[in-house]
C-alpha cells in the first residue's frame, strides 16, 4: 500500500512538517526529472550543481517546475520562467521573469533573496501561486496523486517539496504554506481564500514548533493572511503574534505516530509529531 495512505491511515499530523526555507527558486524545467531533480534531469548537472551550491547556507529552496500536461523536452531553445519568491511574515513577495536561458539563474544574488530582499531580477506577482509535487522519481505518490490537480487546475508541476508520504503536497508562494493529503477543493480554496489552515503543514521560515503554533492560531481564529508571526519560542511553546498586536501562546507537546514507511519502499517507523494542545490569547485588542 502507499506510503502517503498509511500515513493518512495513521492519523499523522500534517502541521509541522513543513520543509524549512526563507526564500524559494523556481526554475522552469521540460522533460523528466530524477531523484535528484536538479541533477538528474534534462537540466545541465554541473549547473544544477552550481545552483545547489550557491543556494547553500542561504536560507533559498530550488524547484524545478514544469507546464501540467505532457513532458516531453525538445530541446529547442525556448524562455524558461523563473520565479523568486520571500517568504519573510508580513512582508513576502513574489517576483517573475523569463530566462532566455537556465544559466542566467546564476547571476541571481542568492544572499539577498535569501534575507528577504527584492533582487530586481523580475517584476512583482500579485496573484499567489500554487505548485504541486509530480516527482514520481522521489515517490511514485507525488506523480499518481498530485498530476490529476495540477492538470485539472492548470497548476504548475514542481519537485520535491520534502514530505512526500502527504501526497498530494504543494507549496503556496510566496509565503511558503505547505499544504499535504490536498485534493481539487482545497487547492481552489487555497488559490482563491489565501492561506487556509485545513491541511497546512506549515510556513517554510518558521521551526517545526512555530509551524504548529501559526497553523494552530490561523485555525482559530480564520486568518488567510499574511499578518501572523512566531515571535517566542520555548521546548513546549511558541508564541504568535497578529500584525494589530493580538498574541497567543501555543502550548505544544509531543505524540507518537502509529508505524507507518515515511516514503513508499520502506519499511513502517514509529514517528514523533508535534501537536497543540492549547491557545491562550496574551494580548486582546479593543475593537
Amino acid at each position: 500500500m502507499r506510503c502517503s495512505i498509511l500515513s493518512d491511515f495513521a492519523g499523522e499530523p500534517l502541521a509541522g512538517t513543513a520543509a524549512t526555507a526563507t526564500a524559494w527558486l523556481c526554475l522552469e524545467q521540460p522533460g523528466p526529472w530524477g531523484r535528484d531533480a536538479l541533477l538528474e534531469s534534462h537540466l545541465d548537472p554541473e549547473l544544477g550543481a552550481e545552483l545547489q551550491r550557491r543556494a547553500a547556507g542561504t536560507g533559498v529552496r530550488i524547484l524545478l517546475i514544469r507546464r501540467p500536461g505532457r513532458h516531453a523536452d525538445t530541446h529547442t531553445p525556448a524562455t524558461r520562467r523563473l520565479y523568486l519568491a520571500s517568504t519573510k511574515p508580513g512582508a513576502s513577495w513574489l517576483e517573475q521573469t523569463d530566462l532566455t536561458a537556465p544559466e542566467e539563474a546564476l547571476e541571481l544574488d542568492f544572499e539577498a533573496l535569501g534575507a528577504g530582499r527584492s533582487t530586481a531580477f523580475g517584476t512583482p506577482v500579485a496573484d499567489p501561486l500554487l505548485l504541486i509535487c509530480t516527482n514520481s522519481k522521489r515517490d511514485v505518490c507525488c506523480a499518481l496523486y498530485g498530476r490529476p490537480i495540477a492538470t485539472a487546475l492548470n497548476l504548475w508541476e514542481c519537485t520535491h517539496t520534502g514530505g512526500h508520504r502527504f501526497a498530494p503536497t504543494g507549496v503556496l508562494l510566496p509565503t511558503g504554506h505547505l499544504y499535504g493529503r490536498i485534493d481539487h477543493q482545497l487547492a481552489h480554496r487555497v488559490v482563491t481564500e489565501g492561506i487556509v489552515a485545513d491541511r497546512c503543514r506549515g510556513r517554510s521560515c518558521f521551526t517545526p514548533r512555530g509551524q504548529v503554533a501559526e497553523v494552530a492560531v490561523r485555525e482559530q481564529i480564520g486568518e488567510t493572511r499574511d499578518v501572523l508571526t512566531v515571535v517566542a519560542e520555548t521546548s513546549g511553546s511558541a508564541t504568535v503574534r497578529h500584525d494589530d498586536g493580538r498574541e497567543w501562546r501555543v502550548a505544544l507537546t509531543e505524540q507518537p505516530v502509529p508505524p507507518r514507511p515515511a516514503s513508499c519502499g520502506k519499511s513502517p517507523d514509529i514517528a514523533i509529531a508535534l501537536v497543540a494542545t492549547a491557545i491562550d490569547e496574551l494580548v486582546k485588542v479593543c475593537r
